[in-house]
Parts: structure tokens; sequence; C-alpha cells
């Protein structure tokens, strides 16, 4: 089976606490194949990347880079999909159908639709006004 973690998922992942060990133990369960994308790459930079300016250059900072540093490495390790010209061309046809819901959203599941793959969120409703995207949330 093949999974794909939404930005709050892969967070999850990467912050080491309880519920991301049961995200983690329910994958492997389900002997899951999990990836992620290149938006919650950059979603996952961005959020790290806030964190860090938030407090001024010293020992504030620690926590932050320490989390980014993390994240950096589990995305090398695990498969990130592709914001690629079939996952473009369903953002398109998402859009002219009038599927209303953000952009890195509308990104990241028509990347799920291009690979067939189960989208794990916590944002069961905004994913569930795409057709045919098979979506779930293992966390809560």
């Amino acid at each position: 089976m093949m999974v794909v973690l939404d930005t709050n998922h892969f967070t999850e992942w990467v912050n080491e606490g309880a519920p991301g060990a049961r995200l983690q133990d329910r994958c492997a369960t389900h002997k899951a194949i999990v990836f992620t994308t290149i938006v919650t790459s950059q979603e996952s930079a961005e959020g790290w990347f806030a964190l860090i300016k938030r407090h001024s250059a010293g020992p504030m900072q620690v926590p932050g880079y320490r989390l980014y540093q993390r994240s950096c490495s589990i995305l090398s390790e695990m498969g990130t999909l592709a914001f690629d010209d079939d996952a473009a061309e369903i953002v398109e046809a998402l859009k002219a159908s009038r599927v209303r819901i953000g952009s890195m959203d509308l990104k990241i599941a028509a990347i799920c639709l291009a690979h067939d793959a189960l989208l794990l969120t916590r944002n069961l409703r905004d994913f569930a006004q795409v057709p045919e995207l098979k979506v779930e949330n293992w966390l809560d």
C-alpha cells in the first residue's frame, strides 16, 4: 500500500511524539510504502524557518534548527513525490471542475491522484472535496 503524508502527518512523524510514533506503527502494521511530496517539503521548511526566525540568534533557535535538520534527514530517506507535468494537468482539471481548496492542498491532492496513492491527513474536510482522492486520518 502506497501512502503519502500530508504536512500535518509529516510534522508529527518528525516531532517524535506519541502521535508520530502511533503513525509509524500503523504504517508498519499496514506494510505501507511511505512517501511525502515536494509540496510538503516546502511547507515543512517554511514552518521550521518561521519557528527559527521567532528567536534571535542563540540558544532559543537550537530546538527549531534541530527539528529542521531532522526534517531534512527524514526527507532524504523517505520517498518524495514530485509536482510534475501530470500533477499540474490534474490541478488544472480540478480547478476547471471548481474544486475549492487551497493551492498547496490542491497540488498535494493532484500528486496523490497521479500516483493513485492514499493521502494521510488531518484535513479530511477539504480533501474530501477532491473526486476520487483516497484520504484517511491515521493520527486521531
